[in-house]
């Protein structure tokens, strides 16, 4: 995703597939691995992007992480977070607002 990479992460999957579910980006925040949910929206009417992950698909995520690190042993050792970006675009398509919510998902 080329906002995270504008901001100096580097990116290291797109759209991996664990038994658990789907990471959208799975990125380097310095070095921290942070599994990123993308949620984008066409307009605001249903709510904000950002009220789209459900306690269900928290719990996807984190199990997809923890996954992700067991079969990529070279960042089993790394500290990890999941992060959510929210995209709202305006009615012709472009993007309105990006929200970045970090450590929006957490264990608990």
């Amino acid at each position: 995703m080329r906002w995270l990479e504008q901001r100096g992460w580097r990116v290291l999957d797109r759209n991996w597939r664990g038994s658990a579910g789907e990471l959208d980006v799975v990125a380097l925040d310095g070095e921290v691995l942070v599994g990123v949910e993308v949620k984008l929206r066409r307009s605001e009417a249903l709510g904000a992007a950002e009220e789209a992950v459900t306690p269900a698909k928290a719990a996807r995520l984190l199990q997809t992480v923890s996954e992700y690190l067991l079969l990529h042993s070279e960042h089993s050792d790394r500290v990890w977070r999941v992060d959510l970006v929210a995209i709202t675009l305006d009615a012709r398509g472009s993007v309105r607002r990006v929200a970045h919510f970090e450590n929006a998902v957490v264990a608990g």
